[in-house]
This record gives C-alpha cells, structure tokens and sequence, in this order.
C-alpha cells in the first residue's frame, strides 16, 4: 500500500493592483449619491490544497483495460495528524490489509490534526478529481463512507456534491437535516449504535427522517448494544460492500 501527497493550486485569472483597487473604491465612495444602488463584487484569489492520502489498488488492476469502483473512505478525530499508519485503525484501510480480494480502488486520505472534515469539502472533491484523472476509476460507481467525525465529513461532501456519489454510508455522524433536499436521490445507507454517548443516535435518525420525508433512498441501521463504535460491525459485514455495488449514478430516475 502506497501513500501520496495531492497538490492542487488554482492560479489567479486577473491581478488587480492594490493602488488600483484604491482609486476604485475612492471613485465609488465620491461618485455614488446616497441610495440603494446595484453593485458587484469579484475577487480573484491564489489557493493551494493539500492532502496526504493511502491509496489501494485491487488485484489485478491494470492487467488489462478495465475502470474499478472506488470507496473514498473518511476517518474519525482520532485518526488525524500526519501518521497515515493511523488511518489503517478502522475500515477499509484495514480490511484491504487482510483481504488480497477486495474488488474496490480506495482512496482513505487523512485530516491534518485540530482540522475536521466538515472544513475540508474542497480539499476531497479536488482530490477525487485528481485521482479519477489518474487511475482506472469508473465515475459511475464512486462511493463514499466515513465514521464518526468521518461521518460528519461524509454527510457534509454528499450533500455539497450529491452527483458524484453512487451510494453513501455515513456511520455515527450527523449533519444539516434542512440540506436534505440534495440527498433524495442518493442511496444512504446510515450505521449507529444505540448507547453511543460521543454522537447521539439521534443525529443519525434526523438525517435519515428529513430524506424519507422528502422522497429520498435513506435507511438506518441501529446496533441495539454498540456505543460509538458501530463502524467495527459495519464494515466487518460483506453486506455493505454488496449494497454499494448494487448502485450507480446512471441507474438514478432523472
């Protein structure tokens, strides 16, 4: 298993002088009579994105032409820093450590220690757009899952970008129950233990209540005596890895 570093900058399109911009704002502030008056802003600015990530490759990829599904998998709080050893804790990092037939890409990068998930959409959608231009991956059968703070994370990147996921598995997190709009056509499989006392069984169940009403694909299981480890079950069971590849992005009703 190999480890990477992304690096994507995106290089400013127009430089505006700061003595320019002065004049500006000057002219505006004299030439404007007291009222309400249409206006515009725009703003040009340098950015670079950074994220260190392992990177699974099945057996038997690249022997012969072929696109693999993928698993973007997110870890939990405890598994922050700049150690990727620490992210093949829990999930799929660790199964692909003990099973040699796991029929997926996938890609597990880790958060930089005090940051969360929830903060880095653009990071992980920029680093799927690296890794999709990359490698044999098919775009129609990316899924996504997390646990606990990869959770939130997972929750948060489906609902900022609902088309690029065939299915979702968010496990002990939460999110914005009122974005559940952008979800109801994607198939949300959620995982939670019912004596979790980190993250409330509830935030799993208002996630998946605000879809069904709204017409989406959102069941929820509950492990009746986990606490907040309900990831172990969920990604232990082969069932999970069989609802994923059930699900693609083309097989949506428009």
């Amino acid at each position: 298993m190999k480890h990477y570093l992304i690096s994507v900058v995106f290089m400013p399109l127009v430089l505006v002088g700061r003595g320019h911009m002065e004049k500006i704002e000057m002219k505006s502030r004299s030439a404007l009579p007291p009222g309400q008056h249409d206006q515009a802003f725009e703003k040009t600015i340098t950015k670079a994105l950074s994220c260190k990530y392992l990177l699974y490759l099945p057996e038997g990829y690249g022997e012969k032409k072929q696109r693999w599904p993928m698993i973007l998998f997110l870890h939990g709080a405890g598994e922050r820093g700049d150690d990727l050893k620490k992210v093949k804790k829990h999930g799929p990092p660790k199964i692909v450590g003990k099973r040699t037939d796991f029929p997926f890409v996938v890609v597990s990068p880790q958060c930089p220690a005090g940051d969360w998930w929830t903060d880095k959409v653009e990071v992980l959608t920029n680093l799927l757009d690296d890794i999709v231009s990359r490698y044999d991956v098919d775009t129609d059968r990316i899924y996504l899952t997390g646990l606990s703070m990869g959770g939130y994370g997972t929750w948060a990147l489906a609902v900022a970008y609902p088309d690029r996921f065939a299915a979702i598995a968010p496990i002990c997190g939460g999110g914005k129950w009122f974005m559940a709009d952008r979800l109801i056509n994607v198939p949300i499989w959620a995982f939670h233990g019912a004596k979790d006392r980190v993250v409330p069984l509830k935030e799993s169940e208002e996630m998946v209540k605000a879809i069904k009403v709204r017409g989406g694909e959102a069941k929820l299981t509950v492990y009746p005596d986990a606490g907040h480890d309900s990831w172990t079950a969920t990604y232990d069971n082969q069932e999970l890895y069989d609802w994923f590849l059930k699900h693609r992005i083309s097989d949506r009703s428009e």
